[in-house]
């Protein structure tokens, strides 16, 4: 591939995205992205900060400092704090498992919580169990023995939960946003590859560009194209979510679920690539437009049952089989971004199934390529995978 290729290839993506990009129902799902990711982000804030009071039981010996930093986490995530007295160690235990009391201060040594604090957590989280979690442990960080008079405010006492720590609920709401967006990203960009190819046919449009340039050349150029489009939106709709967020202090900014977007951010381009050339193929071998969904819809199979099962995961833990698919490179654009939002894929398991969806991209785009080289002039009947790839071997 010469620079005169990659030139006429360049002017082909120009022409689309100039010629998509100018139409009205580019500007309409762009608006409805940029809405969508605005409400995604302001709308969890409002419903969150809304103040309520938390109930801090108070078990044998009372410890001013501790209270005093209860008050403080209550202060910090915006809500009122009640002391009350609690009977027992039982009774504690079992009142905050139902949720009644938000934390316990037991004789002045140790503070108890529902959950475990996870790692790592801080104030900034907007709970008012991780601000209690940050001020009673920042005496940790104090040098090597250092005074007890240096422990004030309830510094240095430690904070436990009556139940193992959870996964960060932040976390999971981004992948489930990361999983949306590359499910409808991959979908809604294919289909209208699918269309832009099989209308260029029906037209004979493409017999023009043929006489200039290559089929493959074309197919390039194209996928190309609608890429610099989907880019468009999604740097607005990423502009869109870091205003909003900064606007209302999202919590979605900070700590891993940052990570999580960028993570999705990377399985959006690798799905993209994976997908959209087959995409091209399969508008290549259409001779109607009302054939464009009956074409694309199967290619979508593999991300759709990745999808459907993405909830569950989020939410309930994974399993076995969706570490298959987090490893099959069709499902794996969403399923690894997933499994990376609940702490259940490692760094190698990333870089190994990004390896097997680079492999398989190049793959497929090359059959991909021979399908549409072999389709694209050919009119009648819908051409068959089959008789495609039977011409191509000819």
């Amino acid at each position: 591939m010469h620079a005169a290729w990659w030139r006429d290839t360049l002017l082909i993506a120009r022409r689309e995205f100039e010629e998509r990009s100018s139409a009205r129902s580019f500007r309409v799902t762009t608006a409805i992205v940029i809405l969508a990711v605005g409400a995604a982000v302001v709308i969890p804030a409002i419903v969150s900060h809304h103040r309520k009071i938390e109930k801090v039981g108070v078990l044998g010996a009372s410890d001013s400092a501790l209270t005093q930093a209860a008050i403080a986490a209550g202060r910090i995530t915006g809500n009122r704090v009640q002391v009350v007295s609690v009977a027992s160690l039982n009774e504690a235990r079992a009142e905050l498992r139902s949720g009644a009391l938000a934390a316990v201060i037991v004789d002045g040594r140790e503070v108890l919580i529902k959950q475990q604090p996870v790692s790592g957590t801080t104030s900034s989280t907007g709970t008012f169990a991780s601000a209690l979690a940050q001020l009673v442990g920042v005496a940790q960080r104090l040098p090597p023995g250092a005074p007890r008079s240096a422990l004030t405010n309830g510094i240095g006492v430690p904070i436990r939960g009556v139940e193992p720590a959870p996964r960060s609920l932040a976390n999971r709401f981004t992948g489930l946003g990361v999983d949306l967006l590359i499910y409808l990203v991959i979908f809604f960009y294919g289909m209208a590859i699918t269309q832009s190819v099989g209308e260029e046919k029906a037209s004979r449009v493409v017999e023009v560009m043929l006489a200039t340039v290559r089929p493959t050349q074309l197919l390039t150029g194209k996928v190309i194209g609608f890429a610099g489009l989907a880019l468009v939106q999604m740097l607005l709709a990423g502009a869109t979510f870091v205003l909003c967020g900064l606007a209302v202090g999202s919590h979605a900014l900070r700590g891993t679920a940052g990570a999580v977007t960028l993570i999705g951010a990377l399985w959006l381009i690798l799905g993209y690539a994976l997908y959209c050339t087959t995409f091209a193929a399969a508008g290549a071998t259409i001779t109607r437009q009302a054939d464009a969904a009956n074409a694309a819809l199967p290619l979508l199979i593999p991300l759709i049952v990745a999808y459907s099962l993405s909830t569950g995961v989020l939410f309930n833990g994974s399993y076995p089989f969706y570490h298959v698919l987090a490893f099959v490179p069709w499902t794996a654009p969403v399923a690894m971004p997933t499994l990376f939002a609940i702490g259940a894929a490692p760094a190698w398991q990333m870089i190994v199934s990004a390896l097997l969806c680079v492999t398989a991209t190049i793959a497929t785009a090359r059959l991909a390529g021979l399908v549409y080289q072999r389709s694209v002039m050919r009119t009648g009947a819908r051409v068959k995978l089959r008789q495609a790839l039977r011409a191509s071997s000819r």
